[in-house]
């Protein structure tokens, strides 16, 4: 194995990076047991611990590009080890060294977020074109909340439809919100688990000071992982802020009375918990609420669901990186939705939208069974 003796002891790199958990591993291997990657190939997550702590990395290794966060592993590990943050802490050694391997996709994800302020590479200026005709209107001081969509949902044509959606039933509810369109930056969440602390850094600091600047209290988000970054990650920088997830606000909206259901669905319905708002965050019942509040959903569970939700394979920048047929998660995860008899995957993520999509569409699939936002069926039905 490759170390990094020209910089320092690979250990103490990783340590310094934020990987400090990686010594309270006993190598019991449960979370090789427990990664779903062991579904499609073989990725010992064992192996790649063990070798950071003996200061053995092989910075030259595409398994260190792998993981997608999901949890799965951290929820299980025994001692507690936070096996996220030594993945991330790996890569970070990567990117701010300029040795190993690198995956192009992130390189170029990379500098279009630095240029841009997106994934996409987009114009700025475009950030709130999916608006048009919806009625959104400039978040201003005063205005109760901010509805910040997500990169993807903002400029991706296939996800724009979960912006719009979450606006019109805002909209319909009466809802006191506005959107502040090219002032947005990326949260930084997945840009930083593949390794680009500073530039998560700056991010963060940008859609901080905006917000403040503009009098944001309470942020409402259609991504789990801008939730994730604004709830977990921004108070350690300074900004601190009231953060819902959709599904939350719809659930608390449907409880109190406001938002009520006009039309009935009649579908068989399979809600996938995203690793984000599920094991990262702990939000399992609200978006089952709003889906049972449906009136005419009937709401089926897969065979792994919950705590044990199967990861749709797009977190930790594997959104950007290209998996090949046959090793991807989500093409699993249709293949449950559909043995438990459901004609709808409901999700409550961009990225697992993106996936879920192209799996019904490679899978040749689109006939037996769809995906939708559940910002999407709640607007339907009202």
């Amino acid at each position: 194995m490759q170390a990094v003796a020209p910089y320092k002891e690979a250990v103490e790199v990783v340590k310094e990076a934020g990987g400090e958990a990686l010594k309270l591993c006993y190598q019991c291997g449960l979370c090789t047991g427990t990664c779903p990657w062991n579904l499609v190939r073989n990725f010992l997550v064992r192996r790649m611990i063990h070798q950071a702590q003996l200061g053995l990395v092989n910075f030259e290794d595409e398994e260190a590009w792998l993981c997608a966060t999901c949890c799965a592993c951290v929820q299980r590990c025994p001692r507690g080890v936070e096996i996220i943050d030594i993945m991330r802490a790996m890569r970070r050694v990567i990117v701010e060294l300029g040795t190993g391997y690198f995956p192009p996709p992130l390189r170029i994800t990379g500098k279009n977020i630095s240029v841009t302020g997106n994934p996409l590479g987009e114009g700025r200026e475009k950030r709130a074109e999916w608006a048009k005709g919806v009625g959104v209107k400039t978040f201003a001081t005063g205005t109760e909340v901010l509805y910040f969509s997500c990169c993807i949902p903002a400029y991706d044509p296939k996800a724009k439809r979960i912006a719009r959606a979450t606006a019109k039933v805002l909209r319909k509810v009466g809802a006191d919100f506005g959107i502040l369109g090219d002032k947005e930056s990326c949260c930084g969440e997945s840009i930083r688990k593949a390794g680009h602390e500073n530039l998560f850094q700056t991010l963060a600091q940008s859609n901080i000071a905006t917000f403040a600047e503009n009098g944001v209290k309470k942020i409402l988000t259609s991504s789990p992982h801008c939730y994730y970054a604004f709830k977990n990650e921004y108070p350690n920088l300074g900004g601190n802020f009231e953060v819902m997830h959709s599904s939350q606000y719809f659930a608390s909206l449907i409880k109190q009375g406001t938002l009520k259901f006009s039309k009935e669905l009649n579908k068989k319905v399979a809600y996938h918990d995203p690793c984000y708002l599920g094991r990262h965050a702990g939000i399992y019942d609200e978006p089952r609420e709003v889906l049972q509040s449906i009136p005419g959903v009937e709401l089926v569970e897969m065979a792994d669901h919950r705590e044990n939700s199967l990861c749709c394979g797009g977190g930790g920048g594997r959104i950007w990186q290209e998996t090949k047929k046959g090793e991807r998660f989500s093409d699993l995860r249709v293949e449950q939705a559909i043995r438990a008899g459901a004609e709808i995957i409901a999700s409550a993520c961009p990225y697992c939208l993106l996936n879920f999509e192209d799996s019904i569409l490679t899978m040749d699939k689109g006939e037996v069974i769809q995906v939708k936002d559940i910002s999407e069926l709640v607007q339907e039905a009202i």
